[in-house]
């Protein structure tokens, strides 16, 4: 690796938040830039340079086109790390999956839609290319970023926690939600975020995927305390994990399908944007 290595953010289907979550580091570590050399990062710069070591990638490979794509960063970069979520995971797109994928295109996009927008079963960039390294969140922790990139330009490989978030909720002196009555992932979710969803009184909801060996069968009875139905609780599960349920095949811990059911409805809502005010 080059003393001062250059590197690349990429975007594929995402909402880009990981990105920015690393324009708002880069204001209060500007040290940062001096260690590297951004070539090309859309969220921050114009300037686009092909010529990069590490190539941090975000969003869901959700287009058979996308893997074109992917093949290339790969062929460029000598590192590639999954950024966030929906590269390291699959993430909420995947949630798609459930449903026949022409009915999806449908759905979102009209009776026009399967020939106007390319779509296919969302998947993690892993499925696709070698991933090196991950930084798991929706969206990610910047200091985790910041310790990882710390440890590529020393030569070490950076390593994610294999215990899960309680241990961070216990660190911090945190009252245990799934006590005080609020659902909470923490017992089966990877550590790393320095519990931040916990601390703030918000219950884990697992975008940072499981821990080794964790087990489902006793977090699904904490979850039916809470008085959850198993569909809720398969919910919880499949959020940002559907792509990994999804080919545990029928190992997966749920009692309901994650495979793509031809007629199987597609979700409805209540909900509608609000109308802006005419012009006058």
């Amino acid at each position: 690796m080059p003393a001062k290595p250059k590197v690349a953010f990429f975007d594929f289907t995402s909402c880009e938040g990981c990105q920015l979550t690393i324009v708002d580091l880069l204001q209060t570590h500007l040290g940062l830039v001096n260690l590297v050399e951004i070539v090309q990062f859309r969220e921050a710069m114009t300037e686009k340079g092909e010529d990069y070591a590490i190539a941090f990638i975000e969003g869901s490979c959700t287009r058979k086109s996308d893997e074109d794509r992917l093949r290339k960063i790969r062929e460029q970069a000598a590192v590639v790390v999954a950024l966030g979520a929906c590269a390291h995971l699959g993430g909420v797109n995947a949630m798609k999956n459930r449903w026949a994928i022409e009915n999806v295109q449908t759905y979102v996009y009209g009776e026009d839609g399967k020939a106007m927008y390319e779509s296919y079963e969302a998947r993690p960039i892993s499925a696709v290319i070698q991933v090196d390294a991950a930084i798991p969140g929706c969206p990610i922790d910047r200091f985790e970023f910041l310790h990882l990139v710390q440890k590529m330009l020393q030569g070490r490989a950076p390593k994610l926690p294999d215990y899960p978030l309680c241990v961070e909720c216990k660190l911090k002196e945190n009252a245990c939600l799934n006590k005080l009555g609020k659902p909470c992932l923490g017992p089966i979710t990877r550590a790393g975020c320095n519990a931040i969803c916990p601390t703030y009184g918000d219950g884990c909801e697992g975008c940072r995927g499981w821990i080794p060996e964790a087990n489902f069968d006793e977090m699904r009875e904490i979850l039916r305390g809470h008085g959850l139905s198993d569909a809720d609780i398969d919910a919880r599960f499949t959020m940002f994990n559907h792509y990994q349920m999804q080919h545990m095949g029928d190992d997966a811990p749920v009692t309901t399908t994650v495979s793509p059911v031809k007629d199987e409805p597609l979700p409805t809502s209540t909900f509608a944007a609000p109308q802006e005010e005419p012009v006058r």
